[in-house]
């Protein structure tokens, strides 16, 4: 499409001609920006001169005058030029000019009229220029050059402003990470989100403004604010915020049925773990009894540094994220030993991306394979094995009792004697609370394991460091209790929770990942269990309740919550610690030990001989009887069954076939499911890891 010339005679001009013009004007501009500033800054510095010389002679210049200014301009230029030049001061970003480009700027015409008296001083002339004209050309220089950048920034902040504006926004805070948010929001070319007001709950705020954005009020005035303001966007921007006031925060944006979302921390941002952009979502973790424990895990890094790391069920959620940090701290090689080969298939591909340097050797097995693990660990001798293989499901465990004994009792056993056999440094078990006090199969399993790890004679007197860190509740993990009341959420509800008073302690997935690499760091961690500092714990029913909320949905009215019953092996409360154990202090906040009767553990083969001996049986009862008597502390209902007698034991191990004595008084019977002497069959197991 054309437009007529109104000048006759002429072709008409194309339309849109005028936008072509000017992106082709502003691109030269860009190409050449360099000379255009060092041209600028050459105008500016004898302007600066003549001012000063107007201004000290009431703006009736002398003939003498004139000449001395035509004299000084030439000295004056180059040596304001070259301490510009030597400064970078021609290759600031004038659209991003701040403070501390001002306090260059003023070193800078410091620097330039030192250099200036310099010059007249050698060449003879330094009484040509007055010391008034000096000092008054010094703060016109940092004057006329700093407004030039900041008229410079004003347009293009102007230009940005005038455009269309995006969704109105309150942000709720109005400390340092308000305001880097709101830098972010108004700087953005897209302009998709326009803030129109703050609101904080510190008093001496309000009225004031932020980046011309006024504060409006408390938080807990968020609705009526949001109503006046036609608000259509919530950002929680109050990283210093306790647990207590974030629930608040969240409630009053509930209550206001608009979308919010909460800044992320800055340091997320540098790390680049969320490159997607500066919101998120409110999660769960947000809403916890407890504000989050970061711990270092750099004494681990020095440790695992071009080093060779096994990580048993190393597909799942939190054996996963453990070799993603252990990528991080760059070992030479990074061994994922997993059941499951799917998972295993698609965590060898993230690895193997994130990290080109590390060698991901990604390996197809079952931890109760004694031939696969021994021959993994001679072939590879790692230096550090975490073993985070296991099964985790407490009413699964209940239906499932031998493979809960297979897997996690003689599973470890066999991690723990080819570690010793390959001359591993350390291992690291990842355990679980519901090992303290069980009344689970699965629970008396990981004591048993604990047991192993930390008590088993044979193991006294190598050169393994035997740990193990044991974990709450782990919020997203396979299997923890959230995902399964999202998918009851996207159904439309009910929410299922077994009893209106059950509570557990929880940690975040990153929370666990950073208690594992710091339990294998700590020297004072030597044969012991390392558990976080819990808070409080926590309702389940609560957490149902918050994520309703956090869905925009009212609980109990839009989305049911029903009690079903404690299930098998459950307890109302879970528990940190037993009678036998005691606290030991460490060198890490947040980090406690635990000590307690493992160190000198010579029951321990017996009792695994015993549970062998049932295991080969086949026998669901007799096992469970061993499990009992081999954990005293167990609590009802453990199935409910008593504990053997001594009686019971010996005619159970001379009726359940010929035995071989492995090592230390573990009876195993021949071709056992535990520790083939022949060909062994192919046996089902999941070696995922522990997250209960």
């Amino acid at each position: 499409m054309r437009r007529a010339d109104p000048r006759p005679g002429r072709e008409p001009w194309p339309a849109g001609w005028m936008p072509a013009l000017s992106c082709r004007v502003h691109r030269q501009v860009l190409r050449h920006r360099r000379w255009l500033i060092v041209a600028a800054y050459a105008v500016l510095v004898p302007s600066a001169l003549m001012l000063a010389y107007l201004l000290h002679a009431d703006f009736a210049l002398q003939p003498g005058q004139r000449r001395a200014l035509l004299v000084a301009v030439p000295p004056l230029l180059l040596a304001r030029m070259l301490v510009y030049w030597r400064l970078g001061i021609f290759r600031g970003y004038w659209q991003h000019y701040g403070f501390h480009d001002l306090l260059k700027m003023v070193q800078a015409a410091a620097l330039g009229t030192m250099a200036f008296v310099a010059l007249l001083v050698i060449g003879g002339r330094t009484g040509a220029v007055p010391p008034s004209v000096i000092v008054i050309e010094w703060l016109l220089a940092m004057i006329l050059a700093g407004g030039m950048h900041v008229v410079a920034r004003a347009v293009r902040e102007g230009q940005i402003m005038r455009r269309v504006a995006g969704r109105r926004t309150l942000i709720l805070g109005a400390g340092e990470a308000a305001e880097r948010l709101l830098r972010q929001f108004q700087h953005d070319r897209r302009r998709t989100v326009w803030v129109v007001g703050l609101l904080d709950d510190n008093p001496s705020l309000r009225h004031r403004h932020l980046h011309g954005v006024p504060v409006l009020g408390s938080t807990t005035a968020v609705g009526v604010v949001a109503q006046r303001e036609k608000a259509e966007l919530l950002v929680i921007a109050a990283p210093s915020a306790t647990r207590a006031q974030m629930r608040a925060m969240v409630d009053c944006c509930v209550k206001t049925g608009l979308e919010f979302k909460v800044a992320r921390p800055l340091q997320e941002l540098v790390d680049g773990r969320f490159p997607q952009g500066h919101l998120r979502d409110v999660r769960m973790e947000d809403l916890l009894g407890r504000a989050p424990v970061r711990l270092a895990v750099h004494p681990l890094a020095r440790e695992v540094h071009e080093q060779t790391v096994l990580v048993t069920g190393g597909a799942g959620s939190i054996g996963s994220e453990l070799a993603r940090q252990l990528g991080e701290l760059r070992p030479r090689r990074l061994v994922i030993l997993e059941q499951a080969e799917s998972p295993l298939y698609f965590v060898d591909h993230e690895l193997a991306r994130r990290f080109p340097d590390v060698e991901i050797i990604p390996l197809v097995g079952d931890i109760t394979d004694e031939r696969r693990v021994r021959r993994t660990m001679t072939e590879f001798r790692p230096a550090y094995v975490f073993h985070a293989a296991a099964y985790k499901h407490v009413p699964l465990m209940e239906r499932n009792v031998p493979e809960a004994v297979r897997n996690n009792i003689f599973g470890t056993l066999t991690v723990a004697r080819a570690a010793v056999d390959a001359g591993v440094r350390k291992v690291v078990l990842l355990s679980t609370d519901k090992a303290v006090n069980p009344s689970s199969v699965m629970g008396a399993s990981k004591r048993i394991s604990e047991r192993i790890i930390l008590g088993m004679p044979e193991f006294r007197e190598t050169a393994t460091d035997f740990r193990a860190v044991r974990f709450g509740n782990v919020l997203g993990s396979d299997g923890s209790v959230l995902p399964l009341f999202r998918r009851q959420l996207a159904t439309g509800g009910p929410l299922t929770v077994t009893h209106q008073d059950v509570t557990r302690y929880f940690m975040t997935i990153a929370e666990a990942v950073q208690l594992v690499l710091q339990a294998a760091a700590l020297p004072e961690a030597r044969g012991r269990i390392v558990m976080l500092d819990m808070g409080e714990p926590v309702r389940i029913v609560h957490l149902a309740e918050n994520l309703i909320r956090l869905s925009g949905l009212e609980p109990y009215v839009d989305v049911a919550i029903t009690f079903t019953g404690l299930r098998p092996g459950e307890k109302l409360c879970e528990e940190l610690m037993a009678a036998y154990e005691h606290c030991v202090p460490t060198s890490e906040p947040g980090i406690r030990l635990m000590q307690g009767g493992d160190a000198a553990d010579d029951e321990l083969p017996h009792q695994l001989s015993r549970i062998a001996s049932a295991f080969e049986a086949g026998s669901e009862l007799e096992i469970l009887r061993s499990i009992r008597a081999a954990v005293p502390e167990c609590r009802p209902p453990l199935r409910d069954v008593p504990p053997l007698l001594d009686r019971e034991i010996d005619v159970l191990q001379h009726t359940s076939g010929p035995c071989d004595v492995v090592r230390t008084g573990v009876a195993v019977p021949e071709h056992s499911a535990v520790y083939p002497v022949g060909p062994r069959a192919p046996q089902p197991a999941t070696s995922s890891e522990l997250t209960s």
